[in-house]
């Protein structure tokens, strides 16, 4: 009886360890089983949005507001909009592999990939009627009700020979450093945020001869894709402008920019920045003090064009590149810096604006450049030839009848 009372207790531990272990199993068995897909009826929260978000905008109609202009994002051609054919395209993918590669003889570490780029006429539209920063001069000091009759002569004279360039095709020798003093001036007081805001809002107005496109969206999509491809194969990118760096910063800054660029690897011309309550006191005899914002000063520095921007990027990037990027005998000095790297296997890629139809071009500009670059050992880039678009799908050119008018 006795044995009978100590083996019915031992039952139950068996039969309770038993349930235990089945619980443990059939969780386990849950756990590990794939999920099911979902189905149309019970599509993502993310989707579902999406999908409604689209409709409100219209019967599926692309919005292009305050988001970028949407490019080509192809994984196995990450140079798909240039044509397949094109010997420019082949050249930039022939060097990138053979410096990319730790088994040739051409290989470079990748602290000592460094590209640098020309921005416009480069990366962006040069010329619609002008330059981005010399329209954002324009509208500064003829158009903006909060300006114009603060204007001075000097600056107003500026922005009168803009248009008259615009117009009448008048070349003024003088401009590029006269606009640099207006841009300094015309904007003094500001805070570095609030000029960024500025030029934010700029680069939301329309493009002039185009349809469907905002300044701030006037990338030539091949070249973003060029960019795009350097920085996922290890080079450090910096853009290398004669426009006023805090312009270009606030341009590659805005919500329509497609590239995704540090503000540091901005370079570009320069104005003076002081202490909010500096006022005229020299900056060796004052002291910034806590709580103080920084100021643009209205006094321009330098012009970075030509040698000029030699010298900056020795200044501030340090490093000799093995790549560059151009468009105009003012990124020659650029381009031959980058192939006297005397450690390392370097090119040089000029764009020559040739295309009437989608672009504004000039053929005898892009005539002239092609010959150079023969001349010099550049890469030609022909807009027309060498990319299967200019500007991402949707975007239209306006003054093409006029262009091929005027060539004609």
């Amino acid at each position: 009886m006795d044995s009978e009372k100590k083996l019915v207790p031992s039952a139950w531990r068996i039969v309770a360890i038993a349930a235990l272990c089945c619980c443990a199993l059939l969780a386990f068995l849950y756990a590990t089983k794939p999920a099911a897909a979902p189905t149309d009826a019970a599509s993502s929260p993310t989707e579902a949005t999406t999908e409604a978000e689209g409709e409100a905008a219209g019967e599926g109609e692309a919005t292009t507001e305050g988001a970028g202009l949407a490019l080509v994002d192809d994984e196995e051609d990450p140079l798909s909009l240039w044509t397949a054919d094109s010997a420019a395209k082949q050249a930039l993918i022939d060097y990138v592999e053979s410096v990319t590669d730790e088994s040739s003889p051409d290989f470079i570490p990748a602290e000592d990939r460094i590209a640098t780029f020309d921005v416009d006429g480069t990366l962006i539209n040069e010329t619609d009627p002008n330059y981005f920063d010399y329209t954002l001069l324009v509208h500064r000091v003829l158009e903006d009700p909060n300006y114009v009759d603060q204007a001075s002569d000097f600056e107003k004279a500026t922005a009168n020979k803009i248009v008259d360039q615009n117009e009448n095709g008048t070349k003024y020798e003088e401009l590029p450093l006269e606009h640099g003093q207006c841009v300094a001036s015309a904007f003094k007081g500001m805070t570095v945020d609030e000029f960024y805001a500025y030029v934010h809002e700029f680069a939301q107005s329309d493009m002039p001869s185009y349809e469907g496109m905002k300044r701030g969206e006037a990338f030539y999509a091949p070249m973003v894709q060029v960019v795009q491809y350097l920085q996922a194969n290890g080079f450090d990118v910096y853009m290398m402008s004669g426009t006023d760096r805090l312009i270009m910063r606030g341009l590659f800054s805005s919500e329509l920019c497609p590239i995704d660029i540090p503000l540091d690897h901005i370079l570009g011309s320069d104005e003076s920045l002081v202490g909010s309550k500096q006022g005229d006191e020299d900056g060796l005899d004052y002291t910034f003090s806590q709580g103080e914002e920084l100021v643009l000063g209205g006094e321009f520095y330098m012009k970075t064009l030509k040698e000029n921007k030699v010298y900056i990027i020795q200044r501030e990037v340090a490093k000799q590149p093995v790549l560059s990027f151009g468009n105009s005998s003012g990124d020659f000095a650029m381009d031959n810096y980058a192939l006297s790297n005397p450690n390392y296997k370097s090119a040089a890629f000029q764009l020559c604006c040739d295309d009437l139809t989608r672009e504004n071009g000039n053929e005898e500009k892009a005539a002239k450049m092609a010959e150079q670059c023969a001349e010099y050992g550049y890469v030609a880039v022909s807009m027309a030839n060498d990319w299967t678009t200019i500007y991402p799908e949707g975007v239209i050119y306006t003054g093409a009848d006029e262009a091929l008018a005027d060539a004609a």
